[in-house]
């Protein structure tokens, strides 16, 4: 009697299954399919994501070499075109970089030019963009407008910037340019009494309060 009931359970489990699967087979199904090609996807953008960060690491290195070989524009025609494909990372890097080799080769407008367009660029980290404005200013301390110049250091002047040592004591030379030997010996005092200031810029400060007070 118990083989019976047995089958009879076997037999009504089957006919839900049946049933069950009618409904919800092609659902089912489906779902499997978006599980696999989805995998599929990732593991493929991952595997295409790996040789491109590779082919950028060779191209950043081929123009690397190429400044060492003195071969200049052959350099800032790949960093260019390298800045132009990877975006971020090595994309940011070959910015920098032909933005440092057009000055190094007596460009200044055109590596100011491209420190600008990357402090203004708001697909470029805030620490690196407050860097390439930082690098803009530095460029421009004996020909640009004091005014102005001070103006693009102030968002780097905050009190937990990144930037701020440096961004103060560009201040101060900016300052002397304008003549207000007042304004610069406040940056000054403020970079040397401070304990965080980095020890290079915290010397030069402190030479420059003795200068000052001749």
């Amino acid at each position: 009697m118990a083989d019976i009931f047995e089958e009879v359970d076997e037999e009504v489990r089957r006919d839900k299954f049946s049933q069950y699967w009618a409904q919800y087979g092609k659902l089912i199904i489906a779902g499997l399919v978006l599980i696999v090609v989805g995998t599929a996807g990732f593991v493929g953008w991952k595997h295409y994501r790996q040789n491109q960060q590779i082919e950028y690491s060779a191209q950043f290195s081929a123009a690397l070499a190429q400044i060492e070989a003195k071969k200049d524009a052959d350099a800032i025609s790949g960093l260019t075109a390298l800045a132009q494909e990877a975006g971020g990372g090595y994309g940011v890097l070959a910015r920098f970089r032909e933005a440092a080799l057009k000055a190094n080769t007596g460009d200044r407008d055109g590596a100011v030019a491209i420190y600008r367009e990357m402090a203004n660029d708001g697909g470029v980290d805030s620490l690196y963009a407050g860097l390439a404005r930082l690098y803009a200013v530095m460029h421009q301390l004996d020909t640009g407008d004091p005014e102005a110049l001070s103006k693009d250091l102030t968002p780097l002047l905050a009190e937990n910037g990144a930037w701020r040592y440096s961004a103060r004591e560009l201040a101060a030379l900016l300052a002397l340019r304008k003549g207000d030997t007042e304004a610069a010996r406040k940056d000054y005092t403020q970079l040397a009494d401070d304990p965080k200031t980095p020890a290079g810029i915290r010397a030069r400060a402190a030479e420059m309060l003795q200068a000052l007070k001749i």
